[in-house]
């Protein structure tokens, strides 16, 4: 058997899970996860979701602190640019959080409560950062 389908085999194999408390049911209830796939592959990809949620919000970041605040006042451009572009670069960090945490549901991921917490920190933050970046093109108008 070669190691390609022994790793397949592998990815197959379901990892057990607790019961189904009430507090999962309406978890996945509003996440829309009909389905729990159990699989190590899954549980992989969960990670890979993660991670790739984790890069969007640090560059996110790197753009939002970082470039905006330096980037606009050394090409003169106003304050209006950069309410745009702090908005756009929220709504993308929100559809990849909620990405990544349906995918930790549907893998019933051990730590997919710790994961909910701090996605839900991450959305409040992002919540702020909207509503600000929202009353500069207001006020701009």
């Amino acid at each position: 058997m070669s190691e390609e389908v022994a790793q397949e085999q592998r990815d197959d194999v379901a990892i057990p899970s607790p019961p189904v408390s009430a507090a999962d049911r309406l978890m996945r209830r509003l996440l829309r996860v009909e389905h729990v796939d159990t699989s190590v592959k899954t549980q992989r990809e969960a990670h890979r979701g993660f991670r790739i949620a984790l890069v969007v919000t640090g560059i996110r970041c790197l753009i939002s602190y970082l470039v905006i605040p330096i980037g606009v006042p050394i090409l003169g451009l106003s304050g209006i640019v950069a309410a745009p572009i702090g908005l756009a670069l929220c709504v993308v960090a929100v559809i990849n959080g909620v990405y990544s945490l349906r995918r930790f549901w549907k893998a019933d991921h051990r730590s997919k409560w710790v994961y909910t917490w701090f996605i839900a920190i991450v959305f409040l933050v992002l919540a702020v950062a909207m509503v600000s970046d929202i009353a500069r093109i207001v006020s701009a108008l």
